[in-house]
């Protein structure tokens, strides 16, 4: 794998990856679309026309000022991940989760650098002046309840009992111009924090960050250990801290480079109807419900803003490739640091909504290593939430390769021996399987490697070697070069 050497360290903020990802011919500017309804609908088109779509960067919005722009996908697909975490330029899915587990074995948290000031505070509306409709939220989805100002949002919080701050990634739902429904699922680590404050019968202050380097959102959307700040998690991926601002009402961290973000608090009882919303997998799964509004008492926008944009929905959308290499690389680093041994490789698919269908691979050491490992791949703190499948595959089966998997299935796995059912599983309303009011699930782990205790003896695949294999593509190069990328 090469390296990007035309950049001179990581990049900035959103504006400078937007940048380095047109010089990979890797952003679309497109003029002139309309926030209702066509953004999601054009972005559904190019996700689901091919793959390795590219990022989408709409401007000129109709009915808003030149320069008010909505940005889609900024790190979905391999280059992209790879621009955003500084790894070399990868061939395959597969190159990019290994950077990440590599780094993993030495990544070590930096603290965010409180600043005072930045481009986050070129503007700031304050109370009566806030107006949130000033900015051209997206209304997605035909069946939506509304227009969702956080989707690739950051949702910043203090910890009252344990003093640190999380940042999660949760949709908020523009109600009007000084108001959002915030909705979290049970058991995330938001809902945790907020449920503290209203048991005291506090307010809980919060800021939403609406655009911003899609770094932070790589750790807001997924499952970084409790206790530990995303913002130190991507300080210690960019090499440098991460740069923030306290906020004027609470005194929150925000990101001094974000492009927008939202300043409030919910207040206990304070709730308002919130949804339904298509969501990731695929599905309107969770019902309209009463959900905490944060009223919103301060707006902090650069000069000409860019809004940062996911449009969940029937898969791929555009941040299911981007959630599927990140959730592989932490369910990869969080087994090995359980024990597991000898791990080839951990692909989170697409078509499983980055979450329900999880394959890894193994090079089986020992009698029960392959069940080992599914349970350990099952009930990981980055594989635990709404799962549904996990396969375990031996070595020569490329995890990533849907057709191998299945064949894996088809004929290395024995029904009534390699598949068990784990019961009361920590699941959530977004499960289109679950009925009004159930939170768990239940989920099967897949013994697709062959028996350990005969493996030797197990019908050879039928395959030339590779050396044959080897020896006829070099004579063959001008007739394969037709077929072969």
């Amino acid at each position: 794998m090469a390296n990007y050497n035309a950049y001179d360290g990581p990049h900035r903020d959103l504006r400078e990856l937007l940048e380095r990802a047109e010089a990979a011919d890797e952003l679309l500017r497109v003029d002139g679309v309309e926030w209702n309804l066509e953004m999601g609908t054009l972005t559904e088109l190019i996700h689901h026309a091919g793959p390795n779509p590219p990022a989408i960067l709409f401007d000129k919005v109709p009915g808003y000022p030149e320069g008010f722009r909505v940005v889609s996908g900024a790190g979905n697909s391999s280059k992209r991940l790879a621009l955003t975490l500084g790894f070399p330029v990868p061939r395959t899915p597969m190159d990019v989760v290994r950077a990440y587990r590599d780094r993993m074995k030495t990544h070590a948290p930096i603290s965010p650098e409180t600043v005072d000031d930045g481009p986050v505070l070129q503007n700031v509306d304050r109370d009566d002046e806030v107006d949130l409709l000033k900015f051209p939220v997206p209304f997605l989805h035909e069946r939506d309840g509304g227009r969702y100002i956080g989707t690739d949002d950051l949702v910043i919080m203090h910890d009252p009992e344990d003093d640190w701050v999380n940042v999660g990634t949760y949709r908020s739902m523009l109600h009007d111009r000084r108001t959002v429904g915030l909705w979290m699922s049970p058991g995330k680590q938001g809902r945790q924090i907020r449920e503290k404050y209203f048991r005291e019968g506090k307010p809980c202050p919060v800021l939403i960050s609406c655009g911003h380097d899609p770094l932070l959102s790589l750790g807001g959307g997924n499952e970084v250990r409790f206790g530990l700040s995303e913002f130190a998690w991507a300080g210690g991926h960019r090499g440098r801290p991460v740069r923030t601002i306290r906020s004027e009402r609470y005194g929150l961290p925000m990101p001094a480079d974000s492009e927008i973000v939202l300043e409030g608090a919910m207040h206990p009882g304070d709730t308002k109807a919130e949804g339904p919303f298509g969501e990731f997998t695929g599905y309107y799964a969770s019902e309209v419900s009463d959900e905490p509004v944060v009223r919103v008492e301060r707006v902090y926008y650069r000069n000409d803003p860019i809004l940062t944009m996911a449009s969940p929905m029937r898969p791929p959308s555009d941040f299911s490739f981007s959630k599927c290499v990140m959730k592989s690389g932490m369910i990869w680093d969080e087994i090995e640091h359980a024990g597991l041994n000898d791990v080839q490789g951990v692909w989170c698919h697409e078509a499983g909504a980055a979450r329900l269908f999880n394959v890894v691979s193994i090079r089986q050491a020992y009698g029960g290593h392959a069940r080992q490992a599914a349970l350990l791949a099952a009930s990981c703190q980055s594989g635990s939430y709404l799962g549904r499948y996990v396969v375990v595959v031996d070595e020569d089966i490329d995890p990533t390769d849907l057709f191998e998997v299945l064949w894996a299935i088809s004929t290395r796995s024995n029904p009534v021996d390699d598949i068990e059912i784990l019961r009361q599983t920590w699941s959530g309303p977004l499960d289109p399987m679950l009925r009004p009011g159930e939170r768990m699930n239940s989920r099967a782990i897949i013994d697709a490697c062959r028996p350990f205790e005969w493996r030797d003896e197990f019908a050879p695949v039928a395959r030339a070697s590779p050396e044959l294999r080897d020896e006829v593509r070099e004579k063959y190069r001008a007739v394969l070069s037709r077929f072969e990328a």
